[in-house]
């Protein structure tokens, strides 16, 4: 209706009710008149009448009147107004009636869109790739925990957390224009063919943030003895600022041709340094020797890991997280099942390909029921992976919590599941 109403603005087209009446009107007159109530006469008289009266004046009700009289009264009935630019003007008033009428369709339509979401803390990812803080020295990015990213807990698992700051600490250099062709290399390093690894990494999570729950994480980097850096992380509930998690690293080059340890070349320390801070996200870090273990010391041990083509990154060497959920292996079922990781340190000692062949130990060394302790109680645990008859490649220790009845707050926030 609304454009029916517009068109006919510009368009006007004649009533159909005056077509109807007119047509009514016309079925009750005789058939000998005409549509003006005036009887015509026979056709083949009226040459002959016209021209004997031709200069006979005309007679209305008895009286004589002028032919021109006629003529002008004739011509003011039949002919129409002359077309001009003002008369075909278009009706402006139904115009704007139309034009007000779309406005108030359109705005009903608006208002009945439910823009509202029903969990404003379920959105996906708003806050973009992130942005500097403190004077461009500290980065800040945003995650929302998503479905496939928890565990059987209901809660974000390490394996998420630990990627989160990943990704946070590459886009990290890219936002600040070093990223060069190398993953997470400045350009000084993509031009000597050196890389990042990463020697030594500290976690802990105070907890465990939920499906749905947006985080947010910060990260910097500072340095460590003279040819290494380190980078510091804390992740926050974006919505109370609670903080989750803390953690800290120590990163050092290797030449990715060699695959042997290099110093910080000048050219490379001119670009990062600029950016190095003092601040520590963890102040009191666990520096207790990691333990080696042996298959006789281990009460578990996994063996036949192997890595899968999706575990490699673009330096062609297996991603450091994939090493946490390989040392979770050979964890013992009922420490995963009653309690929670809190504490994690982790020395990684060695590289491994796509071809490598690994096993993975586990000492429990005190604490909780899988020592001989109360369920209650904290445990920790020694870990090693290593290659099959080979040299190691991470020593871990892991501190474990009892799982909190609050954590069950995760588990009513989902949905019921369908049968």
């Amino acid at each position: 209706m609304v454009a029916t109403a517009a068109a006919s603005a510009f368009f006007p087209v004649g009533a159909p009710a005056t077509s109807s009446a007119t047509s009514a009107k016309a079925s009750m007159m005789p058939d000998n008149l005409d549509a003006r109530g005036i009887k015509p006469k026979p056709a083949s008289s009226s040459g002959l009448q016209v021209k004997a009266n031709a200069h006979a004046s005309p007679k209305i009700n008895g009286s004589k009147v002028s032919t021109e009289t006629l003529k002008g009264e004739d011509t003011l009935t039949s002919s129409p107004a002359p077309r001009t630019f003002i008369n075909q003007l278009p009706d402006w008033s139904m115009f704007l009636a139309a034009i007000t009428t779309i406005f108030l369709a359109a705005e009903k339509q608006w208002t009945n869109l439910d823009w509202k979401p029903r969990r404003p803390d379920m959105l996906a990812d708003p806050f973009g790739i992130g942005r500097f803080m403190q004077d461009g020295l500290i980065f800040r990015q945003h995650f929302a925990i998503r479905s496939y990213e928890i565990g059987a807990d209901r809660t974000a698992s390490i394996e998420t957390l630990m990627n989160h700051l990943q990704e946070t600490a590459l886009n990290h250099v890219r936002s600040a224009g070093l990223l060069g062709d190398g993953f997470g290399a400045t350009p000084e390093m993509s031009r000597r063919d050196l890389i990042w690894v990463v020697t030594r990494m500290q976690v802990l999570v105070d907890r465990y943030p939920a499906w749905g729950d947006i985080v947010e994480v910060e990260t910097w980097v500072g340095a460590s003895g003279k040819n290494g850096m380190r980078r510091d992380w804390l992740v926050r509930d974006s919505q109370t600022g609670e903080i989750l998690t803390r953690a800290t690293s120590v990163w050092v080059m290797m030449n990715k041709r060699t695959r042997r340890l290099s110093k910080i070349p000048e050219e490379v320390r001119g670009e990062i340094g600029p950016f190095f801070i003092e601040n520590v996200a963890i102040i009191e870090e666990d520096n207790r020797k990691l333990q080696k273990l042996h298959e006789n010391t281990a009460d578990n041990v996994r063996r036949g890991l192997t890595p899968r083509w999706s575990d490699l990154d673009v330096n062609q060497h297996v991603n450091n997280v994939k090493y946490i959920g390989w040392i979770l292996e050979s964890a013992p079922g009922s420490i995963l099942e009653s309690h929670e990781l809190s504490c994690m340190t982790l020395e990684y000692r060695r590289e491994c390909g796509k071809d490598s062949v690994l096993q993975s130990m586990t000492a429990v060394s005190g604490g909780g029921s899988a020592a001989g302790g109360s369920p209650e109680s904290s445990v920790e645990c020694d870990h090693l992976l290593q290659l099959e008859g080979g040299p190691e490649v991470v020593r871990g220790r892991t501190e474990w919590r009892p799982k909190s009845a609050n954590n069950s707050r995760s588990i009513l926030e989902m949905p019921a599941e369908s049968s």
